[in-house]
């Protein structure tokens, strides 16, 4: 969409749930400074986990009756979705409002009301050096919080412009909102580069207010339909292995984060050449990751084992569809023993 070295930042696997948030906390007062915490503090009841079966992302709430955004890369091709309130609720019915293709947004709609939502600011007002805080569930990791400065606004051409950050974002930001120091939303977290440290990118909230004036909202099912079109088989039937945490007892902490970065990049990779219709594409994407992570761990005898039947396994199926959901299936199965390690 905007540039080879530049990688969506979701969406990644799905590992664990939206933490419950805190109750929204008291308004400061209008142009007043507010450290992380205190912008975490006040947002985070506003930030949604976004489950799909690709995998998941980031989303907050920008009004009381249910209007939901994110990146669009996020739901595209998803016939399904599942958004996470901080409060624990979730919702499945879920509705598209509008979206921005070209600026990978996404406005949505979940039948709530009474919601906590974010304050908007303004984007055209942000200048390098402003400080920025991004709230997101990075590889599954409910209501990160990091910050850093505004390192440039980039202007790629008269139609696009994108905030250039040094907060950390990973997998799973994708759709998370970028405060400025005020707890105001000026941006939403896009992209990152691979190419190098703290080269981050967000969309500028001012591109949302066209999707905002949108009313009627079109169901999930159907726009991913209108959207893809039949490019996309139905799935099969999952076979997601389900493994004792002892498989781990061997590995590193070293190498369960080489694991799970590994997988969550290859899903991130896979998950939209498959939602393109390209199966054979996300089976090498992912065959090849698992091969490549088998190398890199040192010990870790259960990871090394899992992944080796996974390739066993999509090896002996015929149709590209058949063999990319057998990896898939077995980098869930490892995601899902991991999450519940950091759990004991």
């Amino acid at each position: 969409m905007f540039c080879l070295l530049l990688v969506g930042c979701g969406s990644t696997p799905p590992t664990t749930s939206a933490p419950r948030g805190s109750a929204s906390a008291k308004e400061p007062a209008a142009g007043r400074t507010l450290t992380a915490a205190q912008i975490a503090e006040r947002a985070t009841p506003s930030i949604v986990l976004i489950r799909t079966p690709g995998g998941l992302g980031t989303g907050f709430i920008v009004s009381a009756d249910g209007r939901v955004v994110t990146n669009l890369h996020v739901i595209a091709g998803a016939a399904e979705a599942v958004v996470v309130l901080g409060d624990g609720r979730t919702f499945a019915d879920v509705e598209v409002i509008g979206v921005d293709e070209q600026r990978d947004l996404a406005v949505l709609h979940i039948p709530a009301t009474k919601l906590p939502s974010v304050k908007l600011g303004d984007s055209g007002a942000v200048h390098p050096g402003d400080r920025v805080v991004a709230i997101g569930h990075p590889l599954g990791l409910g209501n990160t919080v990091s910050d850093g400065l505004v390192s440039a606004v980039r202007v790629l051409d008269e139609s696009l412009t994108l905030l250039q950050i040094s907060a950390p974002i990973a997998p799973g930001s994708s759709g998370g909102p970028l405060f400025n120091e005020h707890g105001e939303v000026i941006g939403v977290a896009t992209l990152y580069s691979n190419a190098g440290q703290n080269l981050n990118f967000g969309v500028p909230v001012g591109y949302l207010k066209p999707l905002m004036s949108e009313q009627k909202g079109t169901p999930l099912a159907e726009f991913a339909r209108a959207t893809v079109g039949d490019r996309l088989p139905a799935p099969p039937a999952r076979h997601i292995p389900k493994h004792d945490p002892k498989i781990l007892a061997t590995c590193s902490q070293s190498d369960l984060e080489t694991a799970e970065v590994g997988i969550a990049n290859a899903i991130q990779v896979g998950a939209p050449l498959y939602n393109e219709g390209n199966a054979d594409a996300c089976f090498r994407v992912y065959e090849g990751a698992a091969l490549a992570i088998d190398r890199k761990l040192k010990s870790c005898v259960g990871v090394k084992k899992a992944l080796g039947e996974g390739v066993t396994r999509a090896a002996g199926l015929q149709s590209p569809v058949e063999k990319a959901w057998a990896m898939r299936d077995a980098f869930d199965g490892l995601l899902e023993v991991m999450s519940k390690r950091r759990q004991l």
